[in-house]
């Protein structure tokens, strides 16, 4: 029998556990708590050593703050949760609350690809462009460039839990992970949900499939321009810049691209299998972002050791 969210005055969902392993979640549950804890520390001090730290002061160490910030919020939005689940047994999240994570997830997710793809325009001026780099990307325009990414992954993710929130849900409320996800919600629903269907799939295309292609297109420019110097030394000189950019775009557009392969063609899959990549969605960028520019940015690299 479907339940009413508008009859039904406490609807909830059951998140997904692992079937046969409950007995060994408790333990399952500690990399993924030194996961987090990893994620928190790492983020935590490139925020802290961008700020102390003045030669740091420029747009693309900005948007690396930005993308800390991100990631911080993402894995407190969801981690905790999931421990709780683990650790307590406390399976079942209140319909409110799991729309505001899956609003959470996808808000922060878009914010995250839209600040990629500024890093990326910044890596383009500052090989193409050298000369305009600082009179274009100056601290005035990077953090209006935050306030669009953050107002833009609210216009277009903010519609997906109001399509959901007049539906009907039917009686199986059983989640595919550990949190929640719009895909996975808008499955359980006893009702047409091509709107949403089709509302999501747009926001996707229009957010992170866009962002993707612009990426792309500004490191093919990249490339082009790289190309023109003379040198082999030269050129690696300068495409060395972009390396820990490439890398954590990779970290970002990989668990994603295998979460949404999962969700459209996986059905038939193991639990676990959706279970390890929302896992990895959520906690690979956070925790891999920090090492991958702690190790290619000296000055981080000097920072942090003499924090230690």
């Amino acid at each position: 029998m479907p339940f009413s969210n508008s009859s039904d005055l406490s609807p909830s969902f059951i998140l997904a556990s692992l079937p046969g392993l409950e007995a060994a979640q408790a333990w399952m549950a500690i990399p993924l708590c030194s996961a987090y804890v990893l994620a928190v520390a790492g983020n935590c001090a490139v925020l802290l050593v961008v700020r102390a730290e003045p030669s740091l002061h420029a747009p693309m160490y900005f948007f690396l703050c930005m993308l800390a910030a991100i990631d911080l919020a993402l894995a407190t939005a969801t981690v905790p949760r999931i421990l709780s689940f683990y650790w307590f047994n406390s399976r079942e999240i209140s319909f409110g609350a799991c729309l505001l994570q899956m609003f959470l997830i996808h808000t922060l997710s878009a914010v995250e690809s839209t600040v990629l793809l500024a890093m990326a325009v910044d890596r383009y001026v500052a090989i193409c462009h050298p000369l305009r780099h600082a009179a274009i990307l100056t601290n005035a325009a990077t953090a209006k460039i935050g306030l669009l990414a953050m107002a833009r992954g609210v216009l277009f993710f903010l519609p997906l839990p109001l399509l959901l929130l007049p539906l009907p849900f039917c009686s199986s409320r059983v989640l595919s992970h550990s949190f929640c996800l719009h895909q996975d919600v808008m499955n359980l629903a006893c009702a047409n949900t091509t709107p949403s269907v089709v509302y999501g799939l747009t926001a996707i295309l229009l957010v992170m499939g866009l962002d993707a292609v612009l990426i792309c297109l500004s490191y093919i420019l990249i490339l082009k321009a790289v190309l023109r110097l003379a040198a082999w030394r030269e050129r690696l000189k300068v495409f060395s810049t972009c390396i820990a950019h490439i890398c954590v775009v990779l970290a970002f557009y990989v668990p994603l691209i295998g979460l949404s392969v999962v969700h459209r063609f996986g059905k038939d899959l193991a639990p676990l299998v959706h279970i390890t990549m929302g896992n990895i969605y959520i906690l690979v960028p956070a925790v891999l972002n920090p090492i991958i520019y702690g190790v290619r940015t000296k000055q981080i690299q000097r920072r942090i050791l003499s924090l230690i």
